[in-house]
């Protein structure tokens, strides 16, 4: 094991990594603050303001992806496509089987320029998790209880109130409502069958009103829905903690593009288009666990120097002064006060812990164990 590769699995160096992106993160969240009043006299200066604070917390969890662990994210797509990355407002459908899936669509909104201003439809839970829920108040993403009675008012505001969004953006929806896992799985394909629904191999069987009402909402401005189809190579099964470790893992996506044209207007149709993009998405990772590859040109976007440019910036605002405190705490030879920093370390451990926390499958919700039955 080479010198770096054994720093890459050093507790130290990870609660370093950790000090640096709470830090900043709180700094971010401060400022973000401070431009609230902004919003009075000018909501777009106070949206290109916000987008670029959030990309300078957000890219440094995409460093620890492609910098740091080296993992790759294929696209198998069309050269057209691609063409049109980051130049229209689209909505993006991803499959929720991993823990780091959020981690490899911020990679491809990264490399093509709209990370900062990517939204997502986040369960409310995550408004109140330091750093991940209070920046993406400031970026005015839509938060939703998963019950439509308590969620209409909130969803349906918050999704107007994004139609002159002046940043391109990609907005986020995983429709299977939570990630996958073989209990939800089996009580989701015992809904389809109840329904009279083709059954899916691997995926959870989707729900159509986040969608349906999202494309509802902001029809005349995106322009599109990509639907983006994510596997790992030989079945690798990633962790963000294998990440924080250095292990490189291999991601290939495949992306289709359709025209917001393309889907219907009305509901009912529409949840019925998505259903059957689903079967599509079914067929296409059931070709890849034959194959081992997707169809469509295969394309390795390049790596920007902007989140490891912006992760260094930290690292010398944060770390400098830190170290000097440690060396004079050390110093000073006081019990009291090296005691104190040393609760200090092992609090800021437990804090980073609990934030990596939030992307395992196994302390996952349970919204998908319940809700299908309600609807059995």
């Amino acid at each position: 094991m080479s010198a770096i590769a054994y720093l890459k699995t050093h507790f130290i160096v990870h609660l370093l990594l950790g000090f640096v992106f709470v830090v900043s993160g709180l700094c971010i969240n401060f400022v973000q603050l401070c431009t609230l009043p902004i919003w009075l006299f000018s909501k777009q200066l106070y949206r290109h303001l916000n987008c670029c604070l959030a990309y300078s917390l957000w890219s440094q969890l995409v460093l620890l992806l492609e910098w740091w662990s080296g993992t790759e994210c294929t696209l198998f797509t069309d050269q057209a496509t691609v063409d049109r990355f980051g130049k229209e407002h689209v909505i993006v459908i991803l499959n929720h089987n991993y823990e780091i899936d959020f981690l490899c669509g911020w990679t491809m909104c990264e490399r093509y320029g709209v990370l900062g201003s990517s939204k997502v439809l986040a369960k409310h839970e995550l408004l109140y998790v330091p750093l991940i829920g209070w920046t993406w108040y400031f970026l005015e993403i839509v938060f939703c209880k998963r019950r439509w009675d308590e969620d209409r008012d909130t969803v349906t505001n918050g999704l107007q109130a994004l139609r002159d969004y002046p940043q391109y953006m990609w907005f986020l929806l995983y429709c299977e409502g939570t990630r996958f896992t073989e209990k939800k799985h089996r009580i989701s394909m015992e809904v389809a069958e109840s329904k009279g629904l083709p059954k899916l191999k691997h995926h959870l069987l989707p729900r159509t009103k986040g969608f349906t009402t999202t494309v509802e909402y902001l029809r005349g401005t995106i322009t599109a829905v990509y639907d983006v189809t994510l596997n790992f190579r030989d079945q690798e099964t990633p962790t963000l903690l294998g990440i924080l470790h250095g292990k490189q893992y291999h991601a290939d996506m495949c992306i289709r593009r359709f025209s917001v044209d393309e889907i219907p207007e009305d509901e009912k149709e529409c949840a019925a288009w998505l259903h059957k993009l689903y079967q599509e998405k079914d067929a296409l990772q059931e070709q890849y666990a034959k194959e081992g590859t997707f169809p469509g040109q295969r394309i390795l976007p390049r790596r920007r120097p902007w989140p490891f440019l912006n992760w260094l910036f930290w690292v010398i605002l944060l770390l400098t002064p830190l170290f000097s405190f440690m060396l004079g705490v050390f110093a000073s030879g006081s019990p009291i006060l090296i005691c104190s920093f040393l609760l200090f370390v092992g609090a800021a451990s437990f804090c980073v812990r609990r934030l990596i926390g939030v992307t395992e499958i196994g302390k996952g919700s349970s919204y998908g164990n319940q809700e299908f039955k309600k609807r059995m």
